[in-house]
C-alpha cells in the first residue's frame, strides 16, 4: 500500500499531517469579518459617529458653556460620586457573596445564586418603583429611619442605594469563577505553615483575586454611571441636589436643546471610553498573570 493510499482514510476522518484538521463551521474569514464589522458599524459606530458629528457643530465656547453650567456640574458630582461609592461597597459585599456561594453548601444556595442575577433580568423601571416603595417615608425600610430625620428616598442616599442594587451582580459574577478555580489546598497549606486567616487572605487569595475584583469594580462603576431607569424613581430629581447626568440629557432633549444634550452626552461618552480602556487593560493584565502562573 502506498503512502497516499494509507493517508486517505485519515484525511477522510479529519486528520492531516498527524494532527486533527480544524473544521470551519462558519464561512471564510473575510466574509465573517466583513459581517462583523458591518454589524458593529451599524449598531455601535454609526450612533457614536452621529453624536460626535452633532457635537462638532458646536463652537468651543458653546460646548464649554453647556458642559460647565452649575446644574450640569452638580449632576456630574452626584453621578460620579454615587457610582464610586456604590461600586466600592459592592466590591466588599460582592466578594463576600461570591465567597459564600463558592465555598459553602447550604439549603437554598441555588435560589441565592439566582437572586444575584435578578438586577440583570428585572426592568430598571420596575426596580426603581420597588425601591421607592421600600425606601419612602411610609415604606418597609424608610419608616424606621424617618423618625430619626433620615430620609432614604428622593435624596442622594436613594441614588446610591439604587446603584448598589444594579451593580452587585457585576462584582459577584466577575469574582465567582476566579474564586471557584482556587484550590482550597492552598489555604490549608498556608494554615499548616502557621499563617493566620488574614495572612492567608492577603498573601494567598488576594493576589489572585485582585484583577477580578478590580475588573468587577470597573464594570459596576461603568454600569452605575449610565443608569437611568431605576434611579429617577427614587432620586427625587431635585436640581443641584439629586439630579443625575442622564436626567440632565433627557431634560435638555425635552426642551429641544439638542446642542446642550449632545455636549453633555459627549462628556459621558469620553468617560465611558476611559472606563472601557481601563477594563480591557485590566483583563489583559489578568490574562498575563494567569499565563505567568501556569
Amino acid at each position: 500500500m502506498s503512502t497516499i493510499e494509507a493517508a486517505l482514510p485519515l484525511a477522510r476522518e479529519g486528520w492531516v499531517g498527524g494532527r486533527p484538521r480544524r473544521r470551519r463551521i462558519l464561512p471564510g474569514f473575510r466574509l465573517t469579518l466583513g459581517l462583523t464589522l458591518l454589524y458593529l458599524g451599524l449598531i455601535v459606530l454609526l450612533p457614536l459617529t452621529a453624536l460626535a458629528a452633532k457635537a462638532a457643530g458646536l463652537s468651543w465656547a458653546q460646548f464649554a458653556d453647556a458642559v460647565s453650567a452649575p446644574r450640569v456640574l452638580a449632576a456630574y458630582r452626584l453621578s460620579f460620586a454615587a457610582s464610586l461609592i456604590a461600586a466600592s461597597v459592592n466590591v466588599v459585599f460582592g466578594v463576600l457573596v461570591a465567597w459564600v456561594l463558592v465555598r459553602y453548601d447550604f439549603p437554598g444556595r441555588r435560589l441565592v445564586d439566582a437572586l444575584v442575577d435578578l438586577p440583570f433580568a428585572l426592568p430598571t423601571a420596575v426596580a426603581g418603583i420597588a425601591l421607592a416603595a421600600v425606601l419612602a417615608g411610609n415604606g418597609w425600610v424608610g419608616r424606621w429611619f424617618e423618625p430619626w430625620g433620615i430620609q432614604l428616598a428622593y435624596t442622594p442616599t436613594g441614588v446610591v442605594i439604587a446603584l448598589l442594587f444594579i451593580g452587585l451582580p457585576f462584582v459577584v459574577r466577575t469574582v465567582q469563577p476566579v474564586l471557584a478555580d482556587l484550590e482550597p489546598e492552598l489555604e490549608e497549606a498556608a494554615a499548616n505553615l502557621g499563617a493566620t486567616r488574614w495572612q492567608t487572605f492577603r498573601r494567598v487569595l488576594l493576589p489572585t483575586l485582585l484583577p477580578a475584583i478590580v475588573t468587577g469594580f470597573a464594570l459596576a462603576f461603568a454600569r452605575a454611571l449610565g443608569e437611568y431607569g431605576s434611579v429617577i424613581f427614587v432620586a427625587g430629581n431635585l436640581p443641584m441636589v439629586s439630579e443625575i447626568v442622564p436626567l440632565i440629557i433627557i431634560g435638555k432633549l425635552e426642551q429641544y436643546d439638542y446642542a446642550g444634550a449632545t455636549a453633555v452626552a459627549v462628556v459621558m461618552l469620553a468617560a465611558s471610553f476611559v472606563i472601557l480602556f481601563a477594563i480591557n487593560a485590566l483583563q489583559a493584565w489578568q490574562g498575563r498573570r494567569a499565563g505567568a502562573g501556569t
